[in-house]
């Protein structure tokens, strides 16, 4: 368990955990010490000259002083040293996530990731603080005190130390009896989870469908589960928690009846087997409390194996020797990607010479967005290669191509915070004016200045407060103060009304203004004045050129830029015609 612990949280932690670990031992057996000096006590006060019990008071008193004191001090290193630990794993777990490969974060994760990262660490880190010390001091304390009795009586001693590889046995057993159902029933929180995520966030589609009773049975069936596994886990361990009562309950009998033979033939006074008796009664209640401790170590043990699977994933390599990037033209060469069993994009390549725009139109599922997602090492590629500044992105530093690029997606994702907190995450270091303007190059400081917080307003969760104009607004402003060389859109304006979809425009070509730039996009304004475009379709580029190349072609451009002008003529949102839904 212990090391299982280190491994999951890195060997720098060890120190402190085996100090705490012998701190708390020593504890444990003080404690069964302490217990020992109950016999020359018992023997004294029933002897014939009671008075003498007083030193032997005295010492217990001392003995129990100095337990309560290792106590204080090995529960408090306990703690501490919790506290680091859940510290360093939510730190390493966070970095870690990080640096996966987009792909990774499957619909079935978010559940796993969401249980993982909140219940599941605080139970695998619970170990130190909660767990370790009252596990020792069942197994310790106990074999402490059956030391202690083999030395007044080896024949006493001997019974009692009988009882304990059953112990050991009934604590093994009860652990593989439960491994299926403990397994069974993470899993169904997981799934749980997953349910209640997804039944919040649809909630709007399902109200419009008139959807969500049906919703609800989905998710009471979920829960249902949870129930049934609680159930088989609780009932999985019922046979360990009774044979480990009946276990001790049959030592402490077999004592008592030994003891007994032994006092009547004479062979050991009153007070000696009185005082093995306590010891013994002693012996019970730690024992007796491993069912719950070990029901709660395994609990714990099965999250860290669950912390170890997903640390032991592997994320995007990093080059040993970075490469720094001397320009910021872009290139795809040859560039293959898959994703799971579909090839979506076969064979592309392309080049954005620095400082020029290039825009990607086509059919949904094309691969539009995906060409973007590659730029950014969202993921590796397959085969062939993608260059930023004439260098592999594989082999530059991930913090140093971050640095070159600035992203606005379709969908903005906000985090609860104020305003200006979500903007300057574009650059934490910048100035106020420079924070200011950026908004004012992104007319967000249009929506400041009417709402009633200004600068302070909380956005809420993912931005929830503000509408899909506003969140965009606020993205642009931060991909503004960011103020990098290569920007990356992705279909930005698709879902705005026309007034939000002008002052998001006049941001987005200040944002475009002498950097290189790859745009998603179907917007006529925004696709005619691109330096080039290519048309995607089945993850191959069918067509590229200008805007007026394209027209004079005559093929799949120009029958999307008829198809725009029809639904423009008529009214139409042009953005509905072709909305880039992925991959």
């Amino acid at each position: 368990m212990i090391r299982m612990l280190l491994r999951v949280l890195g060997h720098q932690y060890a120190q402190p955990v085996r100090r705490t670990v012998v701190l708390m031992t020593v504890t444990a057996v003080a404690e069964g010490l302490s217990y020992a000096l109950l016999v020359p006590v018992l023997r004294a006060l029933f002897g014939s000259t009671p008075e003498d019990a007083r030193p032997w008071l005295i010492a217990f008193g001392v003995a129990v002083a100095a337990y309560a004191a290792l106590r204080y001090v090995s529960d408090l290193s306990g703690f501490r040293v919790g506290t680091t630990l859940l510290r360093g794993m939510y730190h390493r777990l966070g970095d870690h996530l990080a640096r996966l490969p987009i792909g990774w974060y499957s619909a079935g994760r978010v559940g796993e990731v969401s249980v993982l990262a909140g219940r599941g660490v605080l139970q695998a880190m619970s170990v130190i603080a909660h767990l370790l010390a009252p596990f020792i001091s069942a197994c310790v304390t106990p074999l402490t005190i059956v030391v202690v009795m083999l030395a007044f009586d080896w024949r006493m001693g001997l019974a009692a130390l009988a009882a304990a590889p059953v112990v050991a046995a009934i604590q093994v057993w009860t652990g593989r009896s439960m491994a299926a159902a403990d397994t069974e029933r993470a899993k169904r929180d997981r799934e749980a989870t997953a349910r209640v995520i997804e039944y919040l966030q649809a909630q709007p589609v399902l109200r419009a469908g008139g959807r969500t009773v049906e919703r609800f049975r989905l998710l009471d069936d979920s829960l249902q589960e949870v129930q049934r596994a609680s159930r088989r886990t609780v009932l999985s361990a019922l046979p360990g928690t009774l044979g480990l009562t009946l276990a001790v309950q049959v030592m402490f009998t077999v004592l008592l009846v030994l003891g007994a033979y032994l006092a009547l033939g004479g062979n050991i006074g009153a007070a000696e087997l009185l005082a093995i008796l306590v010891l013994a009664a002693r012996c019970a209640d730690p024992l007796l409390s491993l069912s719950d401790v070990g029901g709660k170590l395994r609990g714990a043990r099965s999250e860290l194996v669950r912390l170890d699977t997903v640390l032991r994933t592997e994320p995007l390599p990093e080059a040993r020797e970075p490469i720094q990037p001397v320009g910021h033209d872009l290139e795809f060469e040859s560039v293959t990607f898959r994703h799971g069993d579909r090839t979506v994009l076969d064979n592309v390549s392309l080049s954005v010479p620095e400082g020029q725009r290039l825009a990607v139109v086509g059919p949904s599922g094309a691969g539009k967005s995906t060409l973007l997602q590659l730029l950014a090492r969202f993921y590796d590629v397959d085969a062939g290669v993608v260059r930023v500044g004439g260098v592999d992105v594989r082999a530059i530093n991930t913090e140093v191509l971050m640095e070159q690029i600035a992203i606005v997606f379709q969908d903005v994702y906000l985090f609860e915070g104020t305003i200006e907190e979500n903007v300057r995450l574009g650059r934490p270091d910048a100035d106020e004016a420079e924070v200011r303007a950026a908004a004012t190059a992104a007319r967000l400081d249009e929506v400041i200045e009417r709402l009633p917080g200004g600068w302070e307003t909380n956005v809420g969760e993912g931005g929830a407060l503000l509408s899909g104009g506003e969140r965009q607004r606020v993205s642009i402003a931060r991909a503004l103060l960011k103020n990098a060389p290569i920007v990356l859109l992705d279909e930005v304006t698709s879902a705005l009304d026309p007034v939000n979809e002008a002052a998001v425009h006049d941001g987005i070509e200040r944002l475009m203004a002498g950097r290189t730039v790859v745009m998603v996009a179907h917007r006529l304004r925004t696709v005619q004045h691109a330096d080039r475009i290519v048309f995607l379709d089945g993850g191959r580029i069918v067509e590229e050129g200008s805007h007026e190349e394209l027209l004079r072609h005559g093929g799949h451009y120009a029958d999307f830029w008829n198809m725009s002008l029809t639904a423009a003529a008529s009214g139409s949102d042009i953005s509905e015609l072709g909305r880039d839904s992925g991959l």
